[in-house]
């Protein structure tokens, strides 16, 4: 009789080969190869690829609409840290009420994050004071019977020049008194309407050289006119009176009369002829409200914007030197520029005072935002060169993006950003208004919060921004409406 017997279990190998002595087991394995390819030259291989994912470096600000992937973006992360862009600046573009400024909000609180301080020049909404407020910041109100800023006031710049030696301490004081110049003038446009004679901006320079010699303190517009008065010798040589006081006082009396105006009895009242109410501070976050300036006011409107731009810019120039000079640490800015088209349409000759200041250097470490609704706002200039100066802004941003727009903006806009068929339509529909359903009072346009992102040449990155919970409370522009 024949017995069966069990037959053993089969050795296997484990994870690494075969295990004991003379097995070979492997410590290490080495990795399989990869390579990579276009779509065209893998789709047999692979046929389910997909395009390249959004860029992941920068303030989150919300998801791809093709996607769904994490959309990181802002102007001085793509600048500095992705090297995605040549300039650390955008141009943001879009109608009213789709969340540009939303937007701008949310890069501005993520980039505090990283340590970068927002810095907005000219709130008029206000849509930035709460944001500013929540971090820690500092909120400067400007307005009739509210605050004033001194244009002749230098602010840190006179106390840094003392700590300054040699180029540095020149190049600081020169920086304060062409910025100071600059300020008046503007202000003198915006009143006439027209700019200043180039013989009336010697004399102001003359006068402010002879009020910084002779003025203890920081002056204001009273005393440089009142120098304009006096007459002194080096302006009366500015003048060309060639030596007849009567030839002076013909040359200066515009120039004496615009100045008066700007003193509390013009249209521009006295919001910049008394000492600054509350200097700015370099170390936090600064917004200027000027949101107590109604909107029929447009003359004093671009001026206060104008003159927060200049004293605020003087600021930062000021921080850098110091930073420069081992005297301060470096700290980094972001500059948001908003309604620009106010400045631009108040009078002929302002969009060659904000080319000047907005042509802020890529060295000085300084991210800047210009807002504004459509390119129609910088094309509907009276002069041709105005109108391409304008455009220049646009075009020498970094990044452009772009919300809603309607439909005849598309080849004015295609005249400086590339783009496509598909693009150009997607705009288009975001600038949809809401469906006439008005049993729901919470009804948002279709295209809020959607933005097109352009990069020069590169497709568009088409993102939607979700807000946080506690995003909400300071992103609620309609509180009148409550």
């Amino acid at each position: 009789m024949r017995t069966r017997t069990t037959p053993s279990p089969r050795r296997r190998p484990g994870p690494r080969g075969w295990s004991g002595r003379g097995g070979g087991a492997q410590p290490y394995l080495d990795p399989a190869p990869e390579w990579r390819g276009t779509t065209v030259q893998v789709c047999g291989l692979w046929p389910h690829g997909v395009g390249s994912g959004t860029p992941t470096k920068g303030v989150p600000l919300g998801r791809d609409l093709h996607s769904g992937a994490t959309v990181c973006c802002d102007p001085i992360s793509w600048f500095q840290r992705a090297g995605l862009i040549s300039t650390p600046s955008l141009f943001a573009l879009g109608q009213p009420g789709l969340g540009k400024s939303t937007l701008i909000r949310r890069m501005a609180l993520g980039l505090a994050g990283y340590g970068v301080h927002p810095m907005i020049f000219g709130d008029l909404k206000p849509d930035y004071v709460d944001l500013v407020r929540a971090l820690g910041g500092q909120v400067i109100t400007l307005g009739r019977g509210r605050g004033h800023l001194n244009i002749l006031d230098p602010g840190e710049a006179l106390s840094a020049a003392k700590r300054l030696t040699g180029d540095a301490r020149r190049a600081l004081l020169a920086d304060a008194h062409g910025r100071r110049l600059n300020a008046v003038s503007a202000l003198i446009t915006i009143l006439r309407r027209s700019a200043p004679t180039d013989r009336e901006e010697t004399v102001l320079a003359a006068a402010l050289d002879v009020l910084d010699a002779r003025h203890d303190g920081v002056p204001v517009l009273g005393d440089l006119l009142q120098v304009i008065k006096d007459a002194p010798e080096p302006v009366r040589a500015a003048a060309l009176d060639r030596g007849d006081m009567t030839r002076y006082q013909e040359v200066t009396e515009a120039l004496e009369g615009s100045l008066a105006g700007l003193l509390g009895r013009g249209r521009l009242g006295d919001t910049f002829a008394h000492p600054t109410t509350e200097p700015m501070k370099l170390d936090r976050p600064v917004c200027f409200d000027i949101s107590s300036i109604d909107d029929s006011e447009v003359m004093l409107q671009a001026a206060a914007l104008l003159s927060c731009w200049s004293y605020g810019f003087g600021a930062v120039s000021t921080a850098h030197a110091l930073a420069d000079a081992g005297l301060e640490p470096d700290r980094k800015y972001f500059l948001v520029l908003d309604e620009l088209w106010r400045v631009l349409r108040a009078s002929s000759g302002l969009v060659e005072r904000v080319d000047v200041l907005t042509r802020v250097q890529r060295t000085r470490g300084v991210g800047m935002a210009m807002i504004t609704h459509t390119m129609r706002d910088l094309l509907a200039l009276p002069t041709e060169e105005d109108r391409m100066k304008a455009a220049g802004f646009v075009e020498r941003a970094g990044m452009v993006i772009a919300a809603g727009l309607p439909r005849d903006e598309m080849p004015r806009l295609a005249q400086v950003v590339d783009l496509s068929r598909i693009e150009q339509q997607r705009l288009t529909e975001w600038s949809t208004p809401p469906g006439w359903d008005t049993t729901d009072s919470a009804v948002s346009p279709p295209g809020r919060g959607n933005f097109l992102i352009k990069v020069g040449g590169r497709p568009g990155i088409a993102m939607h921004v979700d807000l946080t919970p506690s995003e909400l409370q300071v992103n609620d522009t309609n509180k009148r409406w409550h």
